[in-house]
């Protein structure tokens, strides 16, 4: 069986507003709140989601930095026919969510960010545009 390609949507949690340095782009602060990173997978979905899902790993992408720390995460993907992870950006704004950090995530593309802060209902209204299903990992039931 091959590895699944696609895009996915990753909500994070912060109870509490805290300051994380993520890699060269440094320190920042994050207030309390629920936060959007979109991403792809084209070599394997349910590896890159539950990867991102862990908590404890080896630092390697900006999310990293984030997953490491948050108080929750959840993921949705956007599987078989796959939303660009540059269009989930763009309709993630477009349903309200506000671009948080620049340069966050998209150092091969030439979006300003691909991390937003998402407020009043904004992650259900990217969900339902993006017709996202929720990330179940490798292990689905069909």
């Amino acid at each position: 069986m091959s590895a699944r390609k696609g895009t996915y949507a990753l909500f994070l949690t912060f109870a509490n507003d805290v300051t994380v340095t993520v890699g060269a782009l440094g320190p920042h602060f994050f207030r309390a709140g629920t936060y959007c990173y979109v991403g792809s997978a084209m070599g394997g979905l349910d590896q890159r989601v539950s990867r991102h899902l862990a908590r404890t790993k080896r630092i390697r992408w900006h999310i990293d930095y984030l997953t490491t720390v948050c108080d929750s995460s959840e993921a949705w993907e956007s599987y078989p026919d796959p939303v660009d992870e540059c269009e989930l950006a763009r309709m993630a704004e477009e349903c309200g969510g506000i671009p948080e950090m620049d340069g966050f995530g998209c150092s091969d593309c030439g979006c300003r960010t691909h991390l937003f802060r998402m407020e009043d209902g904004a992650s259900l209204e990217l969900v339902s545009r993006a017709g996202l299903e929720r990330f179940q990992g490798p292990f689905r039931v069909r």
